[in-house]
């Protein structure tokens, strides 16, 4: 039903980079980029979600939600104009910027549907933040072509590319197995009287 290609980003040189490694297998379709680190649980799939604003409007698409003062340095931060209920006109958006210099607070998460002027648009890109190639330098550019939504899903994201999003992950989904659950709470309780 489907070709499953991989590809290997030999050194980290950014998200752009390993997106852009894509490009032969992609053709002049959209695609979905989907980040490991985010795990997103919903009845209607994140990217599912993301593909709907697409069909809508045909254009790119990215996951953005709030994110908290502390960690907006460590998200593309975009601004935008809302059109809807959830869903925003990008009219920027910026790589791990300084609070003080952050256009919101809407941070764009490991999900986004783009369409394949993006490979072109990397090309263009220099290397960013830390270095490096980054997807959001090239969606800046994208959004100078066309139009660009960034896109509040539904549901519960756990960021497991921190630590602490990462025991939220396993603790709630522990929790949710009806075989390990009674334990679990019963090692919880011996750490609380600890």
């Amino acid at each position: 039903m489907v070709d499953i290609h991989y590809i290997r980003q030999k050194e980290p040189k950014g998200l752009g980079d390993a997106v852009l490694r894509a490009e032969k297998h992609v053709g002049d379709e959209a695609f979905a980029v989907l980040l490991g680190d985010d795990i997103i649980v919903n009845d209607v799939p994140c990217t599912r979600q993301l593909i709907e604003i697409f069909k809508k409007y045909e254009c790119s698409v990215l996951a953005v939600e709030p994110v908290p003062d502390y960690k907006i340095s460590s998200y593309g931060i975009i601004k935008g104009k809302q059109r809807e209920d959830g869903l925003y006109l990008l009219e920027d958006i910026v790589e791990k910027p300084p609070i003080e210099k952050a256009p919101s607070n809407m941070g764009a998460i490991g999900r986004y549907i783009l369409t394949p002027e993006i490979f072109d648009c990397i090309k263009q890109t220099r290397e960013g933040v830390g270095n490096e190639v980054q997807l959001t330098d090239g969606i800046r550019k994208l959004k100078d072509m066309q139009k660009v939504y960034g896109f509040c899903f539904q549901g519960r994201r756990y960021d497991t590319g921190d630590l602490a999003g990462y025991v939220e992950a396993i603790m709630d989904f522990a929790m949710k197995n009806p075989e390990i659950r009674d334990r679990l709470l019963e090692h919880m309780k011996t750490l609380v009287k600890g």
